[in-house]
């Protein structure tokens, strides 16, 4: 079912999730359904359980969306729940990040170039991979969430300050969205 995203200001973004308990497959099931639904119905590659209002470590990210720019993503999509990044690259890449509950704001990031993680898919079949590229930006977003972490705590100081304004529209409902979305 398609669920609304919380956006900016809403106190769930900002809770560290709780590990999602593997032994309610069907509970998962739902909380996995309706995210792939609220997402393929909205303008993210990506969304977090926090998004959608539930405090738990579950994200998914979908590549096909960004296939016309990065063909290799073509394809791409993973459902990760209760994921760990085990791995890290010292280098860094920077990307122009935006966010389903920060609607409307772009703001550069940097970010480890590739991960390996170890996580369940949606089938709670436990596996490790290794992502580079935007694959890597994407999954590492995502997670960010789990932590109670946006992508606007990881800019430039100067860069946050000027987006404050902005920011604080949106937590007082100041702004439009093309999708279910709500502050709480």
């Amino acid at each position: 079912m398609i669920q609304p995203i919380y956006l900016y200001g809403s106190e769930v973004l900002r809770k560290v999730a709780a590990p999602a308990d593997l032994t309610d497959k069907a509970g998962l099931d739902t909380l996995v359904k309706d995210l792939w639904d609220t997402l393929d119905h909205s303008e993210g590659c990506g969304l977090a359980a926090p998004q959608i209002g539930v405090s738990l470590r579950v994200a998914i990210v979908n590549g096909d969306v960004m296939e016309d720019v990065y063909p290799y993503l073509k394809g791409f999509r993973r459902t990760f729940i209760n994921p760990e990044v085990i791995e890290e690259s010292a280098q860094q890449c920077e990307y122009n990040e935006g966010c389903l509950s920060i609607p409307g704001l772009y703001a550069d990031v940097r970010r480890p170039e590739s991960v390996t993680v170890t996580y369940y898919d949606e089938n709670l079949e436990r596996k490790t991979e290794s992502f580079d590229k935007f694959a890597a930006r994407m999954i590492q977003h995502e997670f960010s969430h789990l932590d109670g972490e946006l992508f606007t705590d990881l800019v430039a100081p100067i860069r946050r300050k000027m987006l404050s304004k902005k920011l604080q529209n949106i937590s007082h409902g100041k702004v439009g969205t093309a999708y279910k979305a709500k502050i709480k």
